[in-house]
């Protein structure tokens, strides 16, 4: 009996034309992640009470421009700058490769740039020897990375320029409350957490694991959104309560 071989062929094309559909799903996806926004999780307390522990965001890319560190995979290639470069606005939120390890994604705010003076005299910030205005706005709960809440004075801080956000400050005369003077060099920024006594930021350098004054080639994006939110203290708890662990009100809100 001979094998009509005619017959195989568009089954044979058929596998190909899906494998075909699946990387242009698999590229679009990749390009989507690359070029678009990328989802982050929020691992640490740093940036209470404006992003919690649990928090899955949203990094808007093309906001800045793009890098190397813009790959949703951390490839070694060489630097050569960043395409439709924008400069951040003092008072963003942004992801960013930690200049310490590169594939390490962390979340902090902008507030001093290229050409600023930064500094922190007892607690408050200084902006090129402005200070911050700061209004007490009741207690809160600060959560450690290891799930222990304490309370947190917080306060509403409006940066020079008019943006006004949420801090909390753990203690007074804490080790970070008073540095130095800092002129933020030309591509360079300054950025720190909204959790001031809990934040390896640009007050601390790379080499002692903060971030120094980071280098606007690390930037990742904008975080523009918290897309979904869950408790993770909950999880010490029986698998039937994890549901209650999602923070609804928290889902698709705007970061400030």
């Amino acid at each position: 009996m001979s094998i009509n071989h005619e017959a195989l062929r568009p089954k044979a094309s058929g596998w190909r034309a899906q494998l075909v559909q699946l990387a242009g799903i698999v590229l679009v996806v990749f390009l989507g992640k690359g070029a678009l926004a990328e989802p982050f999780y929020v691992p640490s307390g740093s940036m209470e009470p404006t992003l919690q522990i649990g928090d899955a965001l949203l990094a808007t890319k093309f906001a800045y421009g793009y890098s190397t560190a813009s790959l949703p995979i951390q490839i070694n290639l060489p630097e050569t700058g960043r395409v439709f470069a924008e400069t951040p606005k003092r008072g963003d939120v942004v992801v960013f490769r930690w200049p310490g390890d590169r594939s390490q994604a962390w979340v902090k705010r902008v507030v001093g740039l290229p050409g600023d003076r930064v500094q922190m005299r007892q607690g408050q910030l200084f902006i090129n020897g402005r200070a911050a205005e700061l209004k007490p706005d009741g207690i809160g709960q600060a959560e450690d990375d290891n799930g222990a809440r304490e309370s947190a004075y917080r306060f509403i801080e409006t940066l020079p320029g008019g943006v006004s956000h949420e801090i909390f400050k753990l203690r007074d005369n804490g080790r970070l409350d008073n540095t130095p003077e800092v002129v933020v060099s030309q591509g360079r920024l300054f950025v720190m957490g909204d959790n001031r006594d809990n934040s390896a930021d640009s007050r601390v350098p790379v080499r002692d694991g903060g971030v120094g004054l980071l280098p606007m080639n690390d930037l990742v994006g904008r975080a523009d959104a918290v897309v979904a939110s869950w408790d993770l203290g909950i999880r010490h708890q029986p698998v039937s309560t994890w549901l209650s662990g999602f923070r609804l009100s928290r889902f698709f809100t705007s970061v400030h």
